[in-house]
């Protein structure tokens, strides 16, 4: 009991239960079958773990390389000039990537088979992102594979404007502390392929990089996420394959979207690689138009729902 007390008296035990990791460890929700089994957090919805048996195929967020596991990313996708956007007459200002991923969702549904997770606006998102939504966040399991939905409702009585992305990481099968950074992709597109740049204050250029493949295969090192994510537009790809050392699949992410973002932080030779699909891209460089005008945007009328999403496979 002397020991309790002091727990509960020590300031810094209470910052701790007010801290999001505390929040994020108690409000896990959990989803398993016969292969398989996922942790998914009310804050952000967003997955912390997929497991087969012992083994975790998901980033664990050491804070030393990237604290997060798989965001998702709503109403934007990357940055935005000068971190404003303009719609509805007026100027507003949106922190990379948007709010979705800091802020809580409520449980929707929670069965053996399905987890839904709902985000509706509010006070703290209207001063930021000025349009009545519905993001609904779904996780279910196909034998080895998670599928991820998502779904956003116009609940306004205007049309609204949105972007909606995955930032999923991944552990690498290879990866070996003090040896050289590497890994190896593999596209759906066994042709070539090209992406565009990223440049001043996260935003792009449509100045475009082509990447060699063999039989669809790329090879990836630390300098190719100089300066940062390499993305692929144009729905170039629909699905990219973690290789092993062996050149046999690991781990595979599937989707419909457009684009598609891998990434691992440059210079720290971190042990995960990401693989982002997104319905959305960054602002290009000294971006000034509308928000609505943005490449690459979703719209919806009043009362429309847009549906999207994507898979991961494990092996």
């Amino acid at each position: 009991m002397a020991f309790l007390w002091y727990l509960f008296c020590n300031p810094h035990f209470f910052r701790y239960l007010c801290s999001e990791e505390f929040l994020i460890l108690i409000i896990m929700k959990q989803l398993k079958n016969d292969c398989i089994q996922i942790a998914v957090a009310t804050l952000g919805a967003e997955l912390q773990s997929i497991k087969k048996g012992d083994q975790e195929y998901l980033w664990q967020g050491d804070p030393e390389f990237w604290n997060r596991h798989a965001p998702v990313l709503f109403p934007i996708v990357g940055a935005i000039w000068d971190g404003k956007y303009r719609t509805e007459g007026d100027t507003f200002e949106l922190g990379k990537h948007g709010f979705a991923r800091d802020t809580e969702f409520n449980i929707l549904k929670e069965t053996d088979k399905e987890l839904t997770f709902r985000l509706t606006d509010n006070a703290d998102s209207l001063r930021m992102y000025p349009y009545h939504f519905m993001l609904d966040i779904s996780y279910t399991l196909d034998k080895n594979c998670v599928v991820v939905k998502w779904r956003v409702k116009n609940t306004d009585t205007r049309e609204i404007h949105f972007q909606i992305g995955g930032h999923p990481a991944f552990k690498l099968p290879e990866y070996k502390e003090n040896g050289p950074w590497k890994s190896k992709v593999k596209f759906d597109n066994k042709g070539s392929v090209s992406s565009i740049t990223v440049a001043d204050q996260g935003c792009v250029l449509l100045d475009r990089i082509s990447w060699p493949t063999e039989d669809g295969i790329m090879n990836i090192e630390q300098k190719t996420f100089d300066p940062d994510a390499v993305i692929f537009d144009n729905s170039q790809i629909h699905k990219v394959t973690i290789l092993d050392g062996k050149r046999k699949p690991y781990l595979s992410v599937s989707f419909d979207c457009p684009n598609v973002g891998i990434w691992s932080p440059y210079g720290k030779e971190a042990p995960f690689l990401c693989i982002e699909p997104w319905y959305g891209l960054h602002d290009h460089v000294r971006y000034q138009g509308k928000f609505k005008d943005k490449y690459s945007m979703n719209h919806l009328l009043p009362g429309a729902a847009f549906e999207g999403g994507f898979s991961i496979t494990v092996e």
